[in-house]
């Protein structure tokens, strides 16, 4: 108990938490899968070849399409969003609580190196539709470090960011990311390890100057009963984890209801 405490002091200090996964089986059976898939799709014969050098075996031009088929391909397997939440369940139900909505489709990401075709510029997702309430869990299948990985704004200063932001003093993401540039953090991150972070700050990628591939995953998780933005419950999110006393209430109806 006192270490989720720390951890979850630690979160609201940072922004986000980087911790081992919590089912190692789990992440196999995700690492498998995805391999076997993408190495069938780029016709990589050797199964014991590595994530990191995907970008030998794919065109550019068919990059995307490659990962939009394997994107389908991982949301249409019944274990996955399973696996995926046993990864890191205990962290997740400290930080947002038991009563959990999940992101209905998970989303990968595949940065190959020196590629400006799938960069995320300075962003906060409750920029486009998502609730404050939210949080990201993001799972590398490689390591990742440095220009491979992500960035995000360091917590202390968010609030200087806000004003930035509110008064309009830069009116570019390119040119918000170039003033805060020095209080961006890029995430160290092992495979075997994952990420969870309060996707209220802003956070993005730059051009992966590395000689190797990232492969990632990432999932929104949020409280069942939190606010919801743009992005429903139903058409976006759906329910994970319900407990008894919420759904009999959800089903109560008071005498005299049915007849109306």
């Amino acid at each position: 108990m006192k270490k989720l405490e720390k951890l979850n002091k630690k979160f609201l200090r940072d922004g986000y938490l980087i911790q081992n996964v919590e089912d190692k089986k789990a992440l196999q059976y995700i690492n498998s899968l995805i391999k076997n898939k993408l190495f069938n799709l780029l016709k990589i014969k050797s199964k014991s070849g590595s994530l990191d050098d995907v970008h030998k075996f794919v065109k550019k031009s068919e990059l995307n399409s490659t990962r939009l088929k394997l994107i389908n391909f991982i949301n249409e397997d019944k274990e996955f969003r399973k696996k995926y939440f046993e990864i890191g369940k205990n962290i997740i139900f400290s930080v947002i609580g038991n009563e959990l909505a999940m992101q209905n489709n998970i989303n990968l990401s595949i940065q190959i190196p020196q590629d400006d075709s799938s960069l995320l510029p300075l962003h906060s997702d409750t920029w486009s539709g998502d609730s404050p309430f939210e949080v990201v869990v993001w799972i590398p299948m490689v390591d990742v470090y440095n220009t491979k990985s992500m960035f995000i704004l360091k917590q202390n200063k968010s609030e200087k960011f806000r004003k930035y932001f509110s008064n309009k003093k830069l009116k570019l993401s390119s040119q918000l990311q170039k003033k805060f540039k020095k209080d961006l953090v890029f995430l160290n991150i092992k495979f075997g390890q994952f990420l969870i972070f309060n996707q209220n700050l802003p956070h993005g990628n730059v051009v992966n100057s590395t000689n190797e591939t990232r492969v990632s995953l990432n999932c929104r998780f949020k409280g069942l009963f939190t606010p919801y933005a743009q992005k429903k419950l139903g058409s976006f999110f759906s329910p994970l984890i319900v407990r008894p006393a919420s759904k009999i209430g959800l089903n109560y109806k008071f005498p005299g209801e049915e007849k109306e």
